[in-house]
């Protein structure tokens, strides 16, 4: 994982945790291509890169390298009108992305307000949201993951769902890479 991040919380949080088998590094933006390159060439296929909620400069370096970008944001209309400079962006380069709604409440009509500005912004919607779980606070505090804090609770469901659906679009594009280079051969490209 690179926390682009100048809060840098990804690097914190391994910091809290003190586990040396976690490679989550803070890194420049204007770094990101050579790093890359770099754990590329050293065999890593998954990289993560954690970004602010939006810095252009930060973004557009991110946005150049992903293979699908995750944008999360609140269920609350204003969080979900920050987040349209992200949403330009993204469709600017071509990639594909969805929209998680983080933080929601159990109970209201903030999840379906949210829906409906996400859906007039032409934004694909993560079917999983993430609830405002209790087990997302505790496990921030003590360096460890929901799942870790309570292996068997809603958080760790929703984590575990929202990784299905990421592993689901990475691998929708790794087909078409596929196909792709396929396509290219079979016309002598």
């Amino acid at each position: 994982m690179f926390d682009l991040d100048p809060q840098a919380s990804a690097s914190f949080w391994k910091d809290t945790r003190k586990d040396e088998s976690l490679a989550i590094t803070a890194v420049p933006a204007a770094r990101l291509t050579h790093v890359l390159a770099a754990v590329r060439e050293a065999g890593c296929d998954l990289v993560i890169i954690d970004t602010p909620p939006f810095s252009k400069d930060i973004a557009y370096e991110a946005a150049q390298q992903a293979d699908f970008v995750l944008v999360p944001t609140r269920p609350a209309v204003l969080d979900v009108m920050a987040m349209t400079r992200t949403l330009d962006l993204v469709k600017h380069y071509g990639r594909r992305f969805g929209v998680v709604l983080t933080f929601c409440p159990p109970l209201g009509r903030e999840i379906d307000d949210a829906v409906k500005v996400i859906s007039q912004l032409g934004a694909a919607l993560c079917p999983v949201r993430i609830g405002s779980r209790i087990a997302f606070s505790r496990a921030q505090q003590t360096g460890q993951a929901a799942q870790e804090i309570e292996p068997d609770g809603k958080a760790a469901q929703e984590i575990k769902e929202l990784y299905a659906y990421v592993c689901m679009n990475l691998n929708a594009h790794e087909r078409r890479s596929e196909k792709h280079d396929d396509q290219r051969v079979a016309g002598g490209a």
